[in-house]
């Protein structure tokens, strides 16, 4: 019998508050959430919920109040900024609303670019992505010139180039319409399995969160 895959992320007691007008927020009251490897996790829960606020403090680009994010034997909530930034670098693939696509790059050198920085590119795995993608005739586009469908393509693509630990998706079909957005997530599914990563997105939509191995719900600050 095959051992259980490693958990690659694990979140345990997690709490964030912020002020406003003079008055404590609560959004995460202790979140409790295990990723393992090659499983795909819908997060899912009502607008202002905390999702994005979960999804920012596991890549370290929010700090929690209390509580602790291990990704694989990383402890994120132990790191000071530069310690976030390389481990947002080379061990987390993030995936936005908004494309995040570097202007002056055209379509090789955005999907390279956190690779090289990373020092992990691989060219024939950049290939592989290049045509699982379908990016192959739009390499020297500039993201300018692409459809909303091709700029979300070439944001997983560059997440995916480093084989990160952990995927993140915030949200990343928000701004497609229904059939683009079923084959870019169909692509990230299958992409994600051949890479044996952990893959957390944020969505509203119950049908795509179906698509998924498992969904988990964040309500009142828990997850449930």
């Amino acid at each position: 019998m095959s051992s259980a895959a490693p958990i690659v992320l694990e979140v345990t007691g997690l709490t964030k508050s912020y002020r406003s007008a003079g008055e404590e927020i609560a959004v995460l009251r202790g979140v409790n959430l295990d990723v393992t490897a090659g499983e795909r996790v819908a997060l899912t829960g009502e607008s202002g919920s905390g999702k994005s606020t979960l999804l920012h403090l596991i890549a370290g680009l929010d700090a929690a109040d209390r509580g602790d994010i291990r990704l694989d034997d990383a402890h994120v909530t132990g790191l000071n900024d530069a310690g976030r930034a390389a481990l947002r670098r080379d061990r987390l693939g993030l995936v936005f609303q908004q494309f995040n696509l570097i202007p002056s790059l055209n379509v090789a050198d955005n999907l390279a670019f956190q690779a090289r920085i990373a020092g992990l590119h691989d060219a024939a795995w950049q290939t592989e992505l290049i045509e699982r993608l379908g990016l192959g005739n739009l390499l020297k586009r500039y993201p300018e010139q692409l459809s909303g469908g091709q700029q979300q393509r070439v944001a997983i693509g560059r997440a995916l180039a480093t084989k990160p630990l952990l995927l993140l998706a915030d949200e990343p079909t928000g701004n497609l319409d229904e059939a683009t957005a079923d084959g870019v997530l169909a692509l990230t599914r299958d992409l994600v399995a051949r890479t044996g990563c952990g893959f957390l997105m944020v969505t509203h939509s119950a049908r795509l969160a179906a698509t998924l191995d498992r969904q988990v719900t964040l309500h009142a600050g828990l997850i449930t």
